[in-house]
């Protein structure tokens, strides 16, 4: 090789080295102070990244679950992800759910989320992801609370099964994005969790009376609105009359309905073929009938007018969780930190760039 060829070479390596991105860690404490009195901000981009994602502007394969034989409970689950159009970014969340981590007080679920640039495919930050998990949990259900109530009275009587950090993230995305309730029920089978619940509620001046329930029978039958945010493996919830009042239903934890009280109501999804597996309530109810016709839409469907809500069944909402929303609200914080100046770059994160040393 020439030196005139060498040297052109050790340029074009020196300026694709340039071209590297930093890398960036995100604490929790940061992403908290981010999204912190953002709700109405993140349930447009939630609402963004559906409508995207309807358009076929995203790649969202189906989510790998790494489990373990000795700790059946326990899983790990990689949500890999593209998200296009003007919110355009790639990454995937590492999330993990250990139920015993509660008998110690440490939360059920821990994340991290990784963002790639899509022009380089180089990973440039790395955040805290159980906050952007809960929050992007919490502004879809929100959304779908809003769009789902549009042809019936707003419930006015909310009934949380499953108390832990989802259940007041969705408290928190439903009361600051309007809604008030005359009562808020609880019920979970630690009353500890109940109780420090109830706790969260007086601190943050909930309206309305707030009552626990001895029984999960008891809240689903005094409530309009129902939130299922539970650790449950299969279905725990199995009397359809319980529902004769045709309450709307947040399904967040997906395991708790048994079929048959899905074939009574009128069902929406976030995505269907991620929501039809994995044993998931929608999934046993594929499973039972042999098909998929006791779905009515996803709520891409719902936001474009292109399916309509029916007041007179109980109404289902089961969202499997998008990779996409973490991406979008990762990005969000990101771009938020770095306008403030406050990212924790690692220096010399990428080191061996130079092709030939």
């Amino acid at each position: 090789m020439t030196t005139d060829r060498m040297t052109t070479d050790r340029m074009t390596t020196d300026r694709m080295t340039a071209a590297a991105p930093s890398f960036s860690v995100i604490s929790g404490e940061r992403v908290q102070q981010v999204l912190h009195g953002r709700e109405s901000e993140i349930a447009e981009l939630v609402e963004a990244v559906y409508l995207l994602h309807g358009a076929g502007e995203s790649v969202n394969p189906p989510s790998f679950f790494l489990r373990f034989p000795d700790r059946p409970a326990s899983r790990i689950i990689a949500l890999p992800a593209s998200l296009g159009g003007p919110l355009r970014v790639d990454g995937l969340k590492w999330i993990s759910s250990f139920p015993d981590n509660t008998r110690s007080g440490l939360p059920r679920a821990s994340a991290v989320l990784i963002l790639n640039d899509p022009e380089t495919g180089y990973p440039f930050a790395c955040l805290e992801s159980s906050v952007i998990s809960a929050t992007r949990t919490a502004a879809s259900a929100a959304l779908a609370a809003d769009r789902l109530s549009r042809s019936r009275p707003r419930p006015t009587r909310v009934g949380f099964v499953g108390t832990g950090l989802i259940a007041r993230y969705i408290h928190t995305h439903l009361t600051a994005t309007g809604w008030e309730f005359e009562e808020t029920g609880v019920y979970d089978v630690s009353s500890r969790s109940a109780a420090g619940f109830c706790g969260y509620l007086e601190r943050t001046g909930a309206k309305g009376r707030i009552g626990v329930h001895e029984d999960a029978e008891s809240v689903v039958r005094a409530s309009d609105l129902l939130v299922f945010a539970t650790v449950a493996a299969e279905p725990h919830i199995h009397d359809p009359s319980w529902f004769a009042h045709r309450p709307l239903v947040l399904h967040v934890s997906l395991r708790d309905l048994d079929p048959r009280i899905l074939l009574d109501s009128a069902n929406y999804v976030d995505d269907v073929e991620h929501c039809l597996k994995a044993q998931t309530s929608p999934h046993l109810a594929e499973q039972l009938t042999g098909g998929r016709d006791f779905l009515d839409g996803t709520l891409h469907d719902v936001l474009t007018g292109r399916v309509s809500v029916p007041d007179d069944r109980t109404v289902v909402f089961s969202p499997f969780g998008l990779g996409v929303l973490d991406l979008a609200v990762g990005r969000f914080v990101h771009d938020e930190v770095a306008r403030r100046g406050g990212l924790d770059v690692v220096e010399g994160f990428f080191h061996e760039l130079r092709r030939y040393g």
